[in-house]
């Protein structure tokens, strides 16, 4: 085994990285990289469909709000986005009203939330230019990117449930 290539060890911080921990201090690198990636895609993928001033929560907060074309409310949007500072939540949905793609409507003591006429033309926009630049070039096969979905789903528990223990330390 002398001749066999050492591996490098690609992680996020060194420091992290024990002998028993290496491999999720790398897998915790791949995350920070895919969010950042993935962050920078949001933006420019909305940039290209209108509207370069959203961030990448007014994004994601406005396709979760257009999600299955009826009203949310705050805490379901946390919720479903696994955001635990509302405070957050509620600045991107107000600059999204402020934009002219959500409304609010006053449903008992809460307000839900919904898309306007334009703030569903612009989820439409961002899927067509998402299909294009996207989509296409993407090569991993649905059964794949299921499987991947479900792991990162799984492990977003692991590190709730580590965060709920480290917060009675």
């Amino acid at each position: 085994m002398e001749n066999e290539p050492t591996k490098r060890k690609i992680v996020s911080s060194r420091h992290l990285a024990t002998t028993g921990g290496w491999q999720l201090s790398e897998f915790e690198f791949g995350l920070i990289v895919a969010y950042n990636g993935f962050s920078r895609w949001v933006n420019r993928c909305m940039a290209a469909s209108g509207y370069p001033a959203l961030g990448t929560l007014e994004v994601l907060v406005l396709h979760n709000i257009n999600h299955r074309d009826r009203g949310k409310r705050l805490s379901d949007v946390c919720f479903m986005l696994n955001i635990e500072d509302a405070h957050t939540v509620n600045y991107a949905i107000k600059k999204l009203v402020k934009q002219g793609l959500v409304a609010g409507e006053k449903s008992g003591k809460e307000m839900l939330y919904s898309t306007t006429e334009e703030g569903v033309d612009l989820c439409n926009k961002y899927r067509d230019t998402r299909e294009q630049c996207l989509i296409e070039s993407l090569n991993a096969d649905g059964d794949e990117l299921r499987e991947i979905a479900a792991t990162l789903r799984a492990l977003s528990g692991v590190y709730d449930q580590a965060a709920r223990a480290a917060s009675s330390l």
